[in-house]
C-alpha cells in the first residue's frame, strides 16, 4: 500500500493518497458508497462483493485508477483519476491534451469537521496538478448535486454545460492549473511520495 502523494493543510493537517487495494479496502468502501450521503455515487444497493469487483475492475483498467485518501493517517476519502478520452466521457465533450478526469467521495462522518470536504478536494486537485502532464481537471457530477457544484466552483472549476451520460444527467466542468491556483490562492503544494 504505497503512498503516492502527501499534502499538509494549514488548518486540518496531513492528507495523503495511497493506492487502493480492492480486496482489503472493500469492506471499508462498502460502508462509504452505500451510505445515504453517497447517493450520487450510484452504488446504494451494492453488496460488498460488487464493491470489490468494481474496484478490481478499476485497478485492472489501464486508464482508470482509484486511491484511498488518508487524513492524519486514517482512511477518510476516496479519489479516482481517469482518462476522459477513454473512460466516462468518451464522445461527450471536446477532449483536450492534458485533460484528466476526477471523482472523489468523503467518508461519512459522525462529527463533521468544518472545511474538511474543501480540504479533500484541494488535496485531490493538488495531487492531479502535481503531474506536469495535467493541463485541466474534468468532472461530471450529477446536475442535482448542488453541494458539489459549489465546492467545484470554490476550487476553480468553470461549468461547460450539461451532458447526458447513460447513468445520469451530468454537469460537465473543467479547471485549469491557473484557475485552481487562483481560486485556492496557493501553488499546487503537496508532494509525490
Amino acid at each position: 500500500m504505497s503512498v503516492v502523494f502527501t499534502r499538509v493543510d494549514d488548518r486540518l493537517g496531513a492528507f495523503a493518497l495511497r493506492t487502493l487495494e480492492p480486496e482489503a479496502d472493500a469492506p471499508l468502501l462498502h460502508g462509504w458508497v452505500t451510505h445515504p450521503k453517497a447517493a450520487f455515487w450510484l452504488m446504494q444497493d451494492a453488496d460488498e462483493a460488487r464493491v470489490t469487483e468494481e474496484y478490481r475492475r478499476i485497478a485492472a483498467h489501464p486508464h482508470h485508477d482509484a486511491y484511498l485518501g488518508l487524513w492524519r493517517g486514517e482512511p477518510a476519502f476516496l479519489a479516482e483519476r481517469y482518462d476522459p478520452a477513454r473512460v466516462e466521457l468518451v464522445g461527450l465533450y471536446d477532449v483536450q491534451p492534458g485533460d484528466v478526469g476526477m471523482h472523489f467521495l468523503c467518508a461519512p462522518a459522525g462529527d463533521p469537521v468544518h472545511g474538511f470536504t474543501r480540504a479533500v478536494i484541494t488535496t485531490v486537485m493538488a495531487w492531479l496538478f502535481a503531474d506536469p502532464a495535467t493541463e485541466r481537471v474534468v468532472v461530471e457530477p450529477d446536475v442535482r448535486n448542488t453541494a458539489v457544484h459549489a465546492l467545484n466552483a470554490a476550487v476553480g472549476f468553470e461549468v461547460v454545460g450539461p451532458i447526458a451520460k447513460p447513468e445520469k444527467d451530468a454537469l460537465l466542468s473543467v479547471c485549469t492549473r491557473a484557475q485552481f491556483q487562483a481560486a485556492t490562492a496557493t501553488r499546487t503544494e503537496g508532494a509525490p511520495a
